[in-house]
């Protein structure tokens, strides 16, 4: 009888073990997601601040805000670019009228970004909160404090650097 009690004590740690696997790839897989879904976010932004060879850069004055953006003429700085008497800009925290800053025109737009360290860490701020996100998933799902916290300190790192620079 001994040979009987065995086996469906092996079937409890092999379904056990099947849980904690299938629980740790789904854990693994959101906070996954979540880390790609923050990098999709800030890379509509990030790619015109970080990547500008070829692109125009120059300074806008902002001389009106509204509810969502700033306006104001763009002064090209530059070979290439053109001036423009209005463009606008994304209103944020740190955008305020009568204030000058260099920018960095999308192309075909009369749209601008941020540039240099301010604009940068600006446009990974959704970075910086699906770290915090990603934080939570690995540390309670994953059972990994010491990567969740270390996930956490990135993120807070990142927005409060965002927050300074702006």
């Amino acid at each position: 009888m001994p040979a009987m009690s065995a086996t469906p004590r092996r079937s409890r740690r092999a379904s056990g073990a099947a849980l904690r696997l299938g629980r740790a790839a789904a854990m693994g897989a959101v906070a996954v997601l979540v880390l790609i879904a923050g990098v999709w976010a800030s890379w509509g932004t990030a790619q015109h601040v970080m990547l500008t060879k070829g692109r125009e850069r120059g300074t806008v004055t902002v001389t009106r805000c509204g509810e969502d953006t700033c306006s104001g003429p763009y002064a090209p700085v530059s070979a290439g670019s053109t001036a423009r008497a209005r463009v606008v800009i994304d209103r944020s925290v740190g955008v305020r009228a009568g204030r000058t800053y260099a920018v960095v025109v999308k192309p075909d737009s009369d749209r601008v970004v941020r540039s240099g360290a301010a604009g940068v860490l600006y446009a990974w701020v959704p970075l910086g909160g699906a770290l915090l996100l990603a934080s939570v998933v690995v540390a309670g799902g994953l059972r990994r404090p010491r990567a969740g916290w270390l996930l956490a300190g990135s993120g807070v790192a990142l927005l409060t650097a965002a927050f300074l620079a702006v």
